[in-house]
């Protein structure tokens, strides 16, 4: 009912921990889909009595099982988690295909996928707008520093680096207007 990890774990071994636990849980989505189809099929007078006896959520099993059958295992990308794909369950084979392929290369969060779902969604700038997404690299204690203040200030982090990096090149460059004004011979 619980993890213990040894006092003094080496921080690379608890991060491999974190990545291993991450690709179970990930699994286990598929897993638990895959299960429910199989019962489906083939026990179709019982598998609900199995269902009660594996002790899980009706709904959410319905809703691996539906992700699942949307997404034979051939097409399943490992490098994307279940999130990714059931944001993508909704759409025809084919979109879902362009859509895990950009995923992949972009390397999109669940997050970043679904603002581009909405940004294709409401039209054709945005969709553009959203495929411009930049990665920068951000030392661990600065990123935690941030959402931090990200947090304090009940905003995301996406929102607060944003509203930041807005006001702050809004200064210089008012700042440099008004000494370019100044220098001007009158």
């Amino acid at each position: 009912m619980g993890l213990h990890l040894p006092v003094g774990l080496a921080f690379e071994e608890w991060e491999r921990a974190g990545r291993q636990l991450s690709g179970l849980l990930n699994s286990s989505s598929w897993w638990l889909g895959d299960w429910l189809i199989y019962g489906k099929d083939h026990y179709a007078d019982r598998y609900e009595r199995g269902i009660r006896a594996a002790g899980l959520q009706y709904q959410t099993l319905r809703n691996y099982a539906w992700i699942s059958r949307r997404f034979e295992v051939h097409r399943r990308r490992s490098a994307l988690s279940f999130q990714h794909h059931a944001e993508l369950a909704s759409l025809p084979v084919d979109e879902q295909d362009a859509w895990l392929d950009r995923t992949e290369q972009l390397r999109w969060t669940t997050k970043q996928l679904r603002n581009a779902l909405r940004a294709q969604r409401q039209g054709p700038q945005q969709a553009v707008d959203t495929e411009a997404t930049r990665r920068l690299a951000v030392p661990d204690d600065r990123l935690q520093w941030w959402h931090k203040a990200a947090a304090r200030s009940g905003t995301e982090l996406e929102e607060w680096v944003t509203a930041t990096l807005d006001a702050a090149a809004e200064q210089v460059l008012r700042e440099t207007e008004r000494r370019i004004s100044l220098e001007r011979p009158a």
